[in-house]
């Protein structure tokens, strides 16, 4: 006669129950996920208007041929600060203004770039009241500038730096109106 042991619980056994609980949490942790993005709720929260006396922080990234965010959203008629960094590999330029001032940096920057790769380039300029604001930065850099937001139409962002644009380095504005928050109607004021 074959005696038996007695069974010991596996550590197959054993992984088993924590194995299906983990598909159940995953799926609760999807659900509330799905139910988050299609509730309706704002991704971020209302927009207050910068003022010249308290400009809103505006942060853009200059990345290889991009720049984030992309709509970049502004309140017409506001004063910001733009915080600008360069996360790129390579120099890259912000020019935020009407095509006006587009064509002419772009004009400025063709007229500057040196016909000799690697050659030092001649610093690029506009006409004195152009307009719009223009700033240029290597790899790592940043600065902060202030800048009225037209109340007729969204600046175009660009970069004119010889074969960004090419590469598809263009931005967009997006007119947005300020929160609830801000005023009694949500709507411009």
């Amino acid at each position: 006669m074959i005696r038996r042991r007695p069974r010991r619980a596996s550590a197959s056994a054993a992984g088993r129950g924590r194995r299906s609980r983990a598909p159940l949490g995953l799926a609760a942790y999807l659900a509330a996920m799905a139910a988050a993005c299609t509730s309706g709720a704002a991704a971020t929260p209302p927009i207050r208007a910068g003022t010249p006396e308290v400009p809103r922080q505006v942060n853009v990234i200059l990345r290889d041929y991009s720049f984030v965010p992309t709509p970049i959203d502004l309140v017409p008629g506001e004063t910001v600060r733009f915080f600008v960094i360069n996360g790129g590999l390579v120099a890259h330029e912000l020019v935020l203004g009407p095509q006006d001032v587009q064509d002419a940096w772009a004009h400025a920057d063709a007229v500057a770039t040196p016909p000799i790769f690697g050659a030092t380039a001649p610093p690029a300029s506009v006409p004195p009241g152009t307009g719009g604001v223009r700033v240029l930065l290597d790899s790592g850099k940043s600065t902060t500038f202030v800048y009225r937001v037209p109340s007729d139409a969204p600046p175009l962002v660009e970069c004119h730096v010889p074969g960004h644009l090419e590469r598809g380095m263009v931005g967009a504005v997006r007119f947005v109106w300020p929160g609830p928050s801000t005023g009694p109607s949500g709507g411009p004021s």
